[in-house]
């Protein structure tokens, strides 16, 4: 048994409960919703608590023909399972009878296609993300003149290496609705500030947004595209575009009408809208935005295909612009891939690529070659780190000395660099691999080391790293930006890192911050760091997937270590991310 059990359930919710499959919100939803449609069927019910709780791991729909070998416990480390599943046949003629399906008002709460079921919110978004989408891919802009496009490409991309950024900028200037893809230093950001200079030397009085998913991913993105090397008159141009999350951009507002202030009625004033880390754009944030962009807008989304998609349900971006397949027909033409990396080469982009491809063993023997740039300590997935694996994880500790070094010698700004020189990345949150475990690990042998280290009463001492884990708009910092605590006259201060310069905040001005000596592979997307420690799930995790692991070593610049089971090395890169959609298939005419 694991987790909270729901006490009035019975049957079928009450075994997948007591397994760990389904939480106490799942089993309640379920069991309310059945009650208010009269829905007795404990397989339907099954099937809708299934269905919830897929959801509200990512997903956007239940397979029922394939539903009892991809859903597993919720539990990171949980051991397989055996439970009573409904025969698939039978289920799907039981669910597609039932009123929780067939509403004769047309309000059901689930949709179903085949053996497929949809939250009927979620079933509503995708139809309306895959036709607006399509709908932008049939209306080609007519406002761009050609030979001058032609002749500000070559200025503006001037280099023989320019090729894949001025194929991706004038597949965008060229459509109302388009994709650019690249894993990390393939040069997206730079390619963003150079469309928009070309666009706007088209047209100077187009109005463009600049946006993200996140505060932190939307100030990097701003800094980017303000830090472009373009021509003067280009750069004075872009320089002045601030970027903001999606939204804000949409304008959160809390009342009982709108999620957003611009919605269908009220659009949004730009002419050109840029998304960046389209990766952890939701569904459901993309349905406001394509209801708030008017018919006449570009829109521009850029990402990388191949990392984590967001945290909330759906993957648009990976069902836009699949890594392993092309994309559909009508957006094929919408769609440019960034394929040269500048961030990393050698050895750290082969295993990139192995494992963005799937080619398990290949990636294994990389790992184990001892190329330059690469490092494995084998450990089995039953046990602690040890040996070289735990000293690997000490070097880490080492380092902090460092930068505890520099902060007591009040040096911000040389304490901020070390900072972001190396980084332990985990896939769990909790647990014997856990980034929590970790962390407090790692603080230990530093007080070990330095006794002088002890924490204050309130954790703080000269050093210590930190993580801001909520959008601080006073401060100007964001939810995933990173500082030191740093000694100067004898107080402690908070550094953090805005605009290029260190700067000071008085410690009892910042609130929503812990200290950081390891992090989640999924916070650490978009960041980049000189070295990366990635500490594996065992091969028997959910968590071990392509996408995980991809993510943290696309991370380093220059070294990656792994830590971990070779089982888990091989299952990581074999296994992509279960998430399942409709989304594709709706794109490429398959599901209406």
């Amino acid at each position: 048994m694991t987790g909270l059990l729901a006490i009035r359930a019975s049957g079928r919710l009450a075994e997948f409960n007591a397994a760990g499959v389904l939480s106490v919100a799942d089993v309640q939803v379920a069991q309310r919703v059945g009650a208010l449609a009269g829905e007795h069927d404990d397989t339907v019910l099954l099937a809708f608590a299934l269905t919830v709780r897929g959801t509200r791991q990512g997903s956007v729909v239940l397979d029922l023909a394939t539903a009892a070998e991809s859903v597993a416990p919720e539990e990171e480390d949980a051991d397989p399972i055996e439970l009573a599943w409904p025969a698939p046949g039978e289920w799907v003629e039981r669910c597609a009878g039932s009123p929780l399906v067939l509403g004769g008002d047309g309000a059901a709460p689930l949709r179903m296609a085949g053996s497929r079921l949809w939250l009927a919110r979620y079933w509503k978004q995708e139809a309306f993300v895959a036709g607006e989408l399509l709908a932008r891919a049939g209306d080609r802009p007519d406002d761009l003149q050609e030979d001058v496009l032609e002749r500000d490409l070559a200025e503006l991309f001037p280099a023989a290496g320019d090729g894949d950024q001025r194929t991706a900028a004038a597949t965008a200037a060229r459509a109302r609705v388009s994709v650019i893809a690249g894993g990390p230093g393939t040069g997206k950001t730079t390619t963003i500030a150079r469309l928009i200079a070309l666009l706007l030397r088209q047209r100077p009085e187009l109005r463009v947004a600049l946006a993200a998913p996140t505060g932190k991913a939307a100030a990097r993105l701003a800094e980017a595209v303000q830090g472009a090397e373009l021509p003067p008159a280009d750069r004075e141009r872009v320089a002045a575009l601030p970027a903001a999350t999606v939204h804000r951009l949409l304008g959160r507002r809390i009342d009982s009408t709108s999620r957003f202030r611009h919605d269908r009625e009220n659009r949004l004033p730009y002419d050109i809208v840029v998304v960046d880390e389209c990766s952890m754009v939701s569904l459901t944030l993309m349905a406001r935005l394509l209801e708030a962009l008017p018919a006449a807008a570009r829109l521009v989304l850029v990402g990388d295909p191949d990392q984590l998609a967001s945290v909330e349900a759906g993957a648009v971006l990976g069902d836009v612009a699949p890594g392993d397949e092309e994309p559909a027909e009508p957006l094929r033409a919408s769609v440019a891939r960034l394929r040269a990396v500048r961030r990393y080469e050698g050895a750290i982009d082969e295993l990139a690529r192995c494992v963005r491809a799937g080619d398990a063993p290949r990636a294994l023997e990389l790992l184990t070659s001892g190329a330059d740039g690469l490092t494995f300590h084998a450990t089995a997935d039953d046990v602690a780190p040890a040996g070289p694996a735990l000293a690997a994880i000490h070097a880490l500790a080492e380092h902090e000395l460092a930068i505890v070094a520099a902060a007591r010698a009040g040096d911000e700004s040389t304490a901020l660099d070390l900072l972001e020189q190396r980084r332990l990345l985990c896939a769990h949150r909790a647990g014997p691999r856990g980034e929590r475990h970790w962390s407090e690990a790692i603080e230990r042998w530093l007080v070990a080391a330095d006794p002088t280290l002890a924490p204050r009463l309130d954790g703080r001492y000269p050093g210590q790293p930190l993580l801001v884990t909520k959008n601080d708009y006073e401060n100007q910092l964001l939810n995933g930006d990173t500082g030191v605590v740093v000694e100067r006259a004898g107080a402690l201060w908070a550094a953090f890192r805005r605009g290029g310069r260190a700067d000071l905040l008085p410690l009892v001005r910042v609130g929503d911050v812990r200290p950081l000596h390891a992090l989640t592979v999924h916070r650490a997307q978009g960041s980049q760091f000189a070295e990366v420690t990635v500490l594996l799930p065992p091969a028997t995790s959910p968590l071990a997937t392509r996408q995980t692991f991809y993510t943290a070593i696309t991370r380093a610049r220059r070294q990656v270590t792994v830590i971990g089971s070779p089982e888990a090395v091989l299952a990581s890169v074999a296994r992509p991310v279960a998430r399942a959609t409709g989304l594709r298939d709706r794109l490429a005419g398959r599901l209406g």
